[in-house]
């Protein structure tokens, strides 16, 4: 080989070689793709520490997607779905049981095909003790506008924060509101102005597993729907003897009335309806009054429905319609004609508000549903997490069934009577005390 220099051309390079130097050798690897999954999976609630049991089991992929979640608890095996993009899964059971263990097994995928499998384990915490809650208006109830949310515990609440924001209220649009705590025990909701006519109302406790002491914890969910009737507000003057009744804003009645005479004055304030009685003996002796004090009474009134739990009524009173529009001459009641007692008795509701003016003597908090006598920010005081919206409740759609065929009786006519449909008895339970309810009125 002549030992002038060569030139050696490798890969696009050029190598400078001479005859007296070895060619050097040159190794070429293939590199392999990671044959390791780029997909992750991860179920939540997770961690070491037992979490809290009010709280769904979800597995979640990334960079992949779900093929395989299977979860076994104290009871086998739970029942979960996979999103559409295949990456979440969600057990059904939306809370866990206390003291238990959850095995979690998951296998993903990712965009070579290439799986991955994760386990985990769900430990739940072991309670000291539960708290349940009872709900007022009932399930299923009919209430007026001014009839606040009253939510009773079994026990003493000191996670007053945590426990309102359990408490979720929907009503067809947003309204806003606040809790308000009358004891530990015991916490109530009202808009800031009444509620508004003709809404359905939804309470959802969604109290299992919150933690309202250490290691109290809420034992179940609550969920009642109650109904609001027509926008029903009595304004009664004391001053000028009159009753003027609007429902939905319209005004439907002016009634003449009497309150309470001098000594007797019925308080001014804003009062709602605690229950309605087609008949009612009041006794002034319930109230301490000796039936040799010429102010001693006991009668058999008609159409009555308290206001307070000391004794102030809403009921017939015939034998003072001379003086109705006129002066005041009552125990305390404001009384009306038969005839309008009766009226004003069928078309109002438990919770309709009976708002007192022309007085000086006023209404004390907690004789009676009393809620609004206190101002808003008297109100947001006793609250633990201060104003809130309600939530708008989804409206489900209705489904078209067409025209129905008309319904004819076998004489060719429609087959109604022209009778009116009546409203169904109003349920008068409130949660008054048997000691209020023994306070008779004046």
């Amino acid at each position: 080989m002549p030992a002038r220099a060569r030139l050696l051309v490798l890969g696009g390079a050029v190598l400078a070689l001479s005859a007296c130097t070895p060619v050097a050798s040159v190794q070429f690897d293939t590199v392999r793709p990671s044959d390791q999954s780029r997909a992750t999976v991860v179920a939540e609630p997770s961690g070491a520490k037992k979490v809290d049991p009010g709280q769904t089991i979800t597995v979640k992929a990334t960079a992949g997607q779900l093929t395989d979640v299977q979860v076994v608890g104290p009871k086998g095996p739970l029942k979960g779905q996979i999103s559409s993009d295949g990456t979440v899964w969600t057990a059904k059971k939306e809370t866990l049981a206390f003291g238990s263990t959850y095995e979690v097994e998951a296998t993903a995928v990712d965009q070579r095909g290439i799986p991955t499998t994760t386990t985990e384990t769900i430990r739940t915490k072991e309670p000291r003790g539960f708290y349940s809650a009872v709900v007022s208006p009932r399930d299923g109830g009919l209430v007026g506008v001014g009839m606040p949310i009253t939510v009773t515990f079994d026990r003493a609440i000191q996670d007053k924060a945590a426990v309102e924001g359990a408490m979720v209220i929907y009503t067809p649009e947003p309204i806003e509101g606040a809790w308000s705590w009358a004891s530990d025990t015991q916490a109530q909701f009202r808009p800031k102005k009444y509620w508004p006519g003709n809404i359905d109302v939804t309470v959802d406790l969604n109290l299992k597993g919150v933690e309202s002491a250490k290691r109290v914890y809420g034992q179940k969910n609550t969920e009642v729907t109650f109904s609001v009737g027509p926008r029903m507000i009595t304004k009664v003057d004391a001053l000028a003897h009159t009753a003027t009744v609007k429902r939905d804003g319209e005004l439907v009645r002016t009634i003449p009335i009497t309150t309470g005479k001098e000594g007797f004055e019925t308080r001014s304030g804003i009062k709602v309806i605690v229950s309605k009685e087609r008949t009612r003996v009041m006794d002034a002796a319930t109230g301490g009054t000796e039936e040799s004090d010429p102010e001693y009474y006991n009668i058999e009134v008609e159409y009555a429905m308290r206001v307070t739990y000391s004794g102030e009524f809403v009921h017939a009173a015939p034998w003072s319609v001379g003086s109705q529009g006129r002066a005041n001459v009552s125990h305390g009641c404001i009384g009306m004609s038969t005839a309008n007692a009766q009226w004003l008795y069928d078309l109002s509701n438990v919770g309709d508000v009976v708002e007192v003016t022309g007085t000086t003597n006023p209404q004390n908090l907690g004789n009676g549903i009393t809620v609004w006598n206190e101002d808003w920010q008297a109100w947001l005081a006793d609250s633990a997490t201060g104003p809130v919206m309600t939530v708008a409740a989804p409206v489900e759609p209705t489904p078209d069934l067409g025209e129905p065929a008309p319904q004819t009786a076998p004489d060719g006519s429609d087959g109604s009577d022209g009778a009116d449909d009546l409203d169904p008895a109003q349920d008068s339970s409130t949660g008054v005390t048997a000691a209020q309810q023994a306070s008779y009125g004046r």
